[in-house]
């Protein structure tokens, strides 16, 4: 059994609590995690609060931490199989996906990085004579990072990166589901030479780590990835310390198909917007709104793609579905897909846990069409799609919109003038056309309604880990008259 620490300021610490962690396709403790109390909260705030005003990183040039970004990129990279191996084992996430992405992740650190120079103040032209005026940015504070479980080193490096960049510290709590990675992820921080107290990586459960976390009074902002419920208990603890917030919540994005489109090239995407990852990404494609006269055609092509997908081993490189992450989210994936069927939705494929061991759940497919079912409303966070059809533009648009949610979207049309209609009208942060999934370090994606506020990635990512400061100036030897000398 292996076992794992948290590393807060500069030191790897077994904590004084312990808990188990499962390995999702046998069900199995395979790992020890350390649990950090609010002791340990306490430890890890201070830390980030002293190495933000302290030398060295307080005297450190924006240039010199990109340098250490790079350093730091260049580790991710050098152990991204390593990481991935972890992921998967802890989480379930499939290794051909957790390669590919943690690789990928590299690349984030390596653009923040780069932008680390590059966040800069202004000059102002101001309405008054003998007076120069700027504004300059600073690190907003001490950052708590509040992270889940799936995908979680690539939803740390669009926090961790940025707030770097802009020269804050901050303590990163990783999900009590599968923080092996992260935890890791600590031990390549600290090769790459950032000071104690810069990064404090620690696991945890909410009473006890997380809300202690996020009400802590030196706790100057909260970048959170999570779900809308846990999103509101983070807001209510930041009314203690009046911390700012970016929250990147889940989705029920919509995937509208035009009957004019390539349906072959929708459908390989469809199964990638919500079979990949097991459809536990909060980008999932999991609403298809498809034009009623392909509809029948569209589907029959799904449930082909949907029953050919190699469910296994998720260290299996042939595998390309794993198991869910948790029993709970296994249960939760099943109760919802039987209270639909009963409220009218027709099964297509799938829909039933297989026998054996695992939080394993087949690709489903539910058509929706005429009924109220609850899973075109609620996120099943699993690999279950639900569809709708549609006869015109303006009911595609309708149906895209009928949700609390808005983070992402995906139109498949051949028509031009129809897509660029639709990016305007349809209330997501992220539209894709003719592609789905696709992401960049040098793209910001975020949320609109139930998915939250704020932006990750791209340099408006780095900004909002800032504060302006004006400065005045002024800049004439005249002694300033005495303000109440009548003149």
């Amino acid at each position: 059994m292996q076992r794992f620490q948290y590393y807060i300021d500069g030191e790897f610490l077994d904590g004084e609590a312990r808990f188990q962690s499962i390995d999702p396709a046998t069900g199995d403790v395979w790992a020890e995690m350390p649990e950090a109390r609010e002791a340990d909260v306490d430890r890890a705030v201070d830390a980030a609060e002293k190495a933000l005003y302290a030398a060295p990183w307080a005297k450190m040039t924006a240039t010199q931490r990109g340098k250490l970004l790079y350093r730091l990129s260049d580790l991710v990279a050098a152990n991204a199989q390593k990481l991935a191996e972890l992921e998967t084992r802890d989480t379930g996430k499939i290794i051909r996906e957790t390669s590919a992405q943690i690789a990928y992740v590299a690349d984030y650190y390596r653009y923040y990085a780069g932008i680390a120079d590059k966040i800069e103040g202004s000059y102002l032209p101001i309405d008054k004579p003998d007076m120069d005026v700027w504004l300059r940015r600073e690190p907003v504070g001490v950052v708590a990072m509040v992270v889940p479980w799936n995908s979680q080193l690539f939803l740390s490096a669009v926090k961790i990166g940025p707030a770097l960049a802009a020269g804050c510290t901050m303590v990163v709590k990783a999900s009590e589901d599968g923080p092996a990675p992260s935890l890791e992820f600590a031990r390549l921080v600290h090769e790459a030479g950032f000071p104690a107290g810069v990064v404090n990586i620690i696991t945890g459960f909410g009473p006890s780590c997380g809300a202690a976390l996020g009400r802590h009074p030196k706790v100057a902002h909260i970048a959170f990835t999570g779900g809308p419920e846990t999103a509101r208990h983070v807001i209510r603890n930041s009314a203690e310390n009046l911390a700012s917030t970016s929250l990147e919540l889940g989705g029920k994005s919509p995937f509208i198909v035009f009957a004019d489109a390539d349906l072959e090239s929708a459908a390989n995407a469809q199964v990638a917007g919500i079979f990949a990852a097991t459809g536990q990404s909060c980008v999932a494609g999991s609403r298809l709104i498809v034009e009623a006269s392909v509809k029948e055609a569209f589907l029959s092509i799904l449930k082909r793609k949907a029953e050919a997908i190699r469910i296994g081993s998720p260290l299996d490189m042939a595998t390309e579905v794993g198991p869910l992450a948790t029993r709970r989210q296994q249960d939760h994936v099943a109760a919802l897909v039987e209270t639909s069927i009963r409220s009218g939705a027709r099964l297509i494929t799938g829909g039933q846990k297989p026998d054996g061991v695992g939080y394993y759940f087949p690709p489903t497919i539910l058509d929706c069409d005429g009924v109220n079912s609850p899973s075109l409303a609620e996120e099943f966070f699993g690999p279950v799609l639900s569809v709708v059809s549609f006869e015109t533009e303006a009911e595609a648009l309708r149906l895209a919109n009928d949700t609390r949610y808005g983070l992402a979207s995906g139109v498949f049309t051949q028509n031009l003038t129809r897509a660029h209609r639709l990016m305007k009208g349809i209330r997501a942060g992220v539209v894709w056309v003719n592609t789905y999934r696709a992401v960049s370090p040098i793209a910001p994606f975020g949320g609109f309604g139930l998915s939250g506020h704020g932006r990750e990635g791209g340099l408006v990512a780095a900004l909002d880990y800032t504060r302006t400061k004006t400065i005045w100036l002024r800049t004439s030897d005249d002694p300033i008259p005495d303000p109440f000398v009548m003149r």
